[in-house]
């Protein structure tokens, strides 16, 4: 029996353009669309951006910029950009009440890396075999995933930053392949944003210098990810209920408005709200072992820790007191400065309080000075 996701050479030499689009289609990408290559789009827009440290402590954005800004100087023979797409919007279970925290919507399943990774190599090995040379990644490969994106049509780039289908969805993770054979492109899509500015407005720490342009570090999806540290006192409130990226940007969107959920059964949410109690409480290994597998385990144990800490800080509950204790006697001073802050936020820093770290004996002058206000309970998100 034929296999869908064998590549035919035949087919590659005569039909490059429907050729590859198919093969993206059997191997389980529910969007693709080409690009010619060449110099990467928008690629003095990254640099600027970069230059203005609006990547913040991201130092592995700064790594194979040359090839990012070009990906022939990875691969000399690359003509075509397999720009592939697959979505993983569901709804978000009812809030469950009590002292929960909120997750991003790409991580309520399967790790992206993993699931979308794995097709994507699938896929190659199939070009490869065919005598095709390819290569590419997801965005832990020194490509503009987004640029390439907007260049062949899948989707234009909202003023969020995020890839987006007119009408569709915003959510969903890209992947690329530069290829070597010629095929006839895709053409970009107009901004359809027009003069809408919602998610710019809604962003809960003002992360947006402008349309297009974001500053991770007031994001709170890179505070409560990529950053090793506590973020600054005056980006705290905003993080709301937040335990593991943001999607405020996206949920605003109006060409969200009926996103589609994908017959992705490893995308299901599984861990869409936190018991922010619990993931305080938990041993170290026990916390990320329930979590293997899924994006949760990036920020580590003492990541999740002090985001949780964060969130019980902002919900403003007396009930939360006793977790922040625990907080208290973490070996990491990164949670133990969070749980300072989260005591403070509820009124129950002990008087006494001290700790010899210094970032933990900042937290607690914060307190005592007056920089940390008592939390305003947060209602259901």
């Amino acid at each position: 029996m034929h296999d869908p996701r064998a590549a035919d050479p035949h087919d590659l030499a005569l039909r490059p353009r429907e050729a590859l689009l198919g093969l993206a289609r059997a191997h389980g990408f529910h969007h693709a669309r080409l690009a010619q290559v060449g110099p990467t789009p928008h690629g003095a827009a990254f640099e600027a951006w970069l230059a203005a440290g609006h990547a913040a402590d991201m130092g592995w954005m700064r790594h194979g910029v040359d090839v990012r800004l070009d990906p022939r100087r990875r691969e000399a023979t690359a003509r075509t950009a397999l720009v592939l797409a697959v979505e993983h919007h569901h709804r978000r279970p009812p809030d469950p009440g009590g002292r929960t925290g909120l997750v991003a919507r790409y991580a309520w399943g399967r790790d992206y890396h993993n699931l979308v990774g794995k097709r994507l190599k699938r896929l190659a090995s199939a070009l490869r075999t065919a005598g095709v040379t390819c290569w590419g990644g997801v965005d832990t490969a020194p490509v503009l995933e987004r640029s390439w994106a907007a260049e062949a049509g899948l989707g234009f780039t909202g003023k969020s930053s995020v890839q987006i289908l007119p009408a569709r969805t915003s959510w969903m993770v890209l992947g690329v392949l530069f290829v070597d054979l010629e095929a006839e492109p895709d053409r970009p899509l107009r901004d359809h944003c027009g003069t809408c500015r919602r998610c710019l407005d809604a962003c809960p720490t003002e992360a947006f210098v402008g349309p297009r342009s974001l500053d991770a570090g007031r994001c709170i999806a890179y505070w409560t990810i990529e950053a090793a540290g506590l973020p600054p006192l005056a980006l705290r409130p905003g993080f709301g209920r937040w335990v593991f990226g943001c999607d405020v940007c996206q949920e605003v969107c109006p060409h969200n408005a009926a996103a589609p959920d994908p017959d992705e059964a490893d995308l299901a949410p599984r861990h869409a709200w936190l018991d922010l109690d619990e993931v305080v409480a938990s041993p170290d290994d026990a916390l990320l072992a329930r979590f293997t597998g899924t994006p949760l385990r990036r920020p580590g144990a003492a990541g999740l820790k002090r985001n949780a800490l964060l969130a019980l800080g902002n919900l403003g509950d007396p009930g939360g007191v006793d977790a922040a204790r625990l907080g208290l006697s973490h070996p990491s001073p990164v949670v133990r400065g969070a749980a300072v802050w989260a005591l403070a936020r509820l009124e129950a820093l002990p008087v006494a309080a001290t700790d010899p770290d210094s970032l933990v004996q900042a937290e607690i002058l914060a307190a005592r000075e007056g920089r940390v206000p008592p939390a305003t309970p947060l209602g259901p998100r």
